[in-house]
């Protein structure tokens, strides 16, 4: 008898000796409602200060921060669009934008891995972070302010003399992409200016064209031309000025012939589609398409298979102009971008959810002009954190950058 309770008692022992070990693999992390996998080194609470603690891998490859180590200063910087963060090794504080903050626990070195305290860096780069007890969980989603927007620049002219002072406001907006209507008339050496200053501020930049009438079969040399215009532009110039894709905006919809004769519309548009598909491939260039958000409730002709559907197998990237000025609701952001969401994640396929600032004539509840940006990035945030579960959601877009400039 009292042998075994000496077994029992070495077991009860060796377990409680390795419980912080054991209780820290049950922490589950989700940033925007998606579980996070740790293929190194899991997450773990250290006993010290309760704090979570992650690999600093999961900064750079779930929040999408780039991280840097200098393996003299024991230092780690992190940098986020405009926030930066500075830690050492051991140190209770940090340099939060070259503020000094203090906080609890540190910095480690763990099984060759660094491990960073999740709570504070998370936060200091503005995402909320969430503690749920019966998970287990650490939950954390993540700022608009750091998700990836585009915008549309119509009037190409004002590259010529705004560059300094486009590139500044898309920073300080957290543009990553630029779709820029191709005016051949303008010399090269404009776009090859602009392209290499907005690409070094971490902005790419994509050749923006089309108009309704492209729909046409009629027009299939004025897409030829133009996609040539651009191999032989991007030919010339070095990678750090060439254009990163495609953009069309055909918009066939908006000719009368689309409610009249909708069936040839369609399948002249699906040529023209084939011959972009044709004439791009092997290029290198991203093909993005501008397209409504109701798409999916367009059938090819003669199947069952919804037009976006179809296009997404094609391209790359889809855009959908989801023009409303609130989130959430029945016909808001959330509710009319979720089925081509859907269709893009089964694909594999990316959506970018676009909204208006330009005045429109459709309705008081379509664009935000006449609103402070305050309230557009309030509405974002809130399709942001409904959107984000969707591996397809690759964004906003805002349209366009005059109207985004002219908010208040």
């Amino acid at each position: 008898m009292r042998k075994w309770l000496i077994c029992t008692l070495a077991i009860m022992l060796s377990l409680a000796a390795f419980s912080p070990a054991s209780y820290a693999s049950e922490v589950r992390v989700s940033v925007d409602g998606r579980d996070v996998q740790f293929p190194d080194e899991n997450p773990y609470i250290d006993q010290r200060s309760n704090l979570t603690m992650v690999p600093l891998a999961f900064v750079s490859d779930k929040l999408g921060a780039a991280t840097k180590w200098d393996e003299n200063l024991k230092q780690i910087t992190i940098s986020l669009n405009r926030d930066t963060v500075i830690l050492v090794i051991g140190d209770h504080h940090a340099l939060v934008n070259g503020k000094r903050v203090n906080f609890e626990g540190a910095a480690v070195l763990k099984n060759g891995r660094t491990m960073v305290p999740l709570r504070f860096i998370s936060e200091a780069l503005d995402a909320n972070v969430e503690w749920q007890p019966k998970h287990n969980l650490v939950s954390i989603m993540t700022s608009v302010d750091h998700v990836p927007k585009g915008t549309w620049i119509w009037d190409t002219q004002i590259i010529k003399q705004d560059q300094e002072k486009i590139i500044s406001f898309a920073k300080m907006k957290g543009v990553t992409a630029i779709y820029l209507q191709v005016d051949r008339d303008i010399d090269p050496a404009i776009y090859e200016g602009f392209i290499r200053k907005a690409k070094s501020e971490g902005i790419v930049v994509e050749a923006l064209e089309g108009r309704p009438e492209w729909v046409y079969k009629s027009k299939q040399e004025d897409i030829r031309e133009f996609i040539t215009w651009v191999k032989t532009y991007n030919s010339a110039v070095g990678p750090e000025s060439s254009f990163t894709g495609l953009h069309f905006d055909i918009e066939p919809y908006a000719l009368k012939e689309w409610t009249k004769s909708n069936k040839a519309i369609l399948e002249s548009w699906m040529d023209n589609l084939r011959l972009i598909e044709k004439e791009t491939k092997g290029s290198g260039l991203k093909i993005t398409m501008d397209v409504p958000y109701w798409l999916n409730t367009v059938h090819i002709p003669g199947k069952n298979y919804s037009m976006s559907a179809w296009m997404l197998e094609k391209f790359d990237c889809l855009v959908i102009m989801n023009y409303r000025n609130h989130a959430l609701g029945n016909n808001g952001i959330v509710d009319n971008a979720q089925a081509m969401l859907r269709e893009a994640s089964t694909l594999k396929k990316k959506i970018v959810v676009a909204v208006e600032t330009v005045k429109s004539t459709e309705g008081p509840r379509v664009s935000f002009h006449s609103m402070s940006n305050e309230v557009m990035e309030k509405e974002l945030q809130s399709a942001h954190n409904q959107l984000a579960r969707y591996t397809s959601y690759a964004g906003f877009a805002i349209h366009d950058f005059k109207g985004w400039q002219n908010m208040k």
